[in-house]
């Protein structure tokens, strides 16, 4: 989004994956260990955020009842370009994947040769992301999907069908409610908000981890020296000289 404000897209109902478990799952790697995301747990969040607001609940925050997910992880060290079968299943459903690439493509829509969210394959690895057996993923999993849920509900109260079905203009009238939490939201939106807040850094982290994202902020990393390693550039050196220094550790 830009001058935080919602961008518009056009509708597109029907997601279809078109990312590989091998590069998903690689995604998922690079994305685990982003410094985009934030370090707390979405459910933590959520929680420590509701003292704030008093102990009675208020809206229809849903108290969903999640099954475990104890699938087998990939381990520490995965190789990941051998691997020959996929070591969890993936758990959206069809119309929760829907859900999540327009909420995706919401955040990060299509800006000229720019593709969005979805065009990259952000929804492809938000459903390995909530689908992977370990705590801080299952922790995000019962908050996407109780935003899902919430969102329909949302969407069933003031228009009478699910969100998915809204016209872009309805949908954007339930997402300016919780598009950022504030001190001025109210009660019943607080937890939705935290909970979209969350989601967006993970669309976020995910877009930006991408090959398409990276050359959109202008990564340089990962790139192929041919030949010897030249050594850092003067202005690299000047800057870690003065960052020695200040911290009294440059060599007199």
């Amino acid at each position: 989004m830009k001058n935080n404000k919602l961008e518009q897209v056009d509708h597109n109902n029907h997601y279809k994956s078109h990312v590989t478990r091998r590069d998903s799952l690689k995604w998922l790697s690079a994305l685990s260990i982003s410094s985009l995301l934030p370090t707390i747990s979405g459910c933590d969040f959520l929680n420590d955020t509701q003292v704030n607001v008093g102990e009675v609940q208020r809206g229809h925050w849903p108290n969903l009842k999640l099954s475990t997910i104890s699938g087998k992880g990939y381990g520490k060290d995965p190789d990941l370009i051998a691997l020959s079968h996929s070591p969890w299943a993936k758990t959206l459903s069809t119309q929760q994947l829907n859900l999540v690439a327009r909420l995706a493509d919401v955040l990060v829509p299509r800006e000229g040769m720019v593709p969005s969210a979805s065009e990259v394959g952000v929804p492809d690895v938000i459903d390995e992301w909530v689908s992977a057996p370990y705590e801080r993923q299952q922790q995000d999993r019962l908050t996407v999907l109780s935003l899902l849920v919430w969102l329909d509900d949302e969407a069933q109260e003031r228009y009478s069908t699910d969100f998915i079905n809204l016209s872009q203009q309805n949908q954007f009238s339930i997402i300016d409610d919780i598009a950022y939490p504030s001190n001025d939201s109210k009660d019943e939106f607080i937890q939705a908000s935290l909970a979209f807040s969350i989601y967006r850094k993970l669309v976020l982290a995910a877009f930006f981890s991408s090959g398409v994202g990276r050359k959109d902020i202008g990564y340089q990393g990962g790139i192929a020296i041919l030949g010897d390693y030249p050594g850092p550039t003067e202005e690299a050196m000047a800057h870690l000289d003065e960052v020695l220094s200040e911290l009294g550790l440059l060599e007199s």
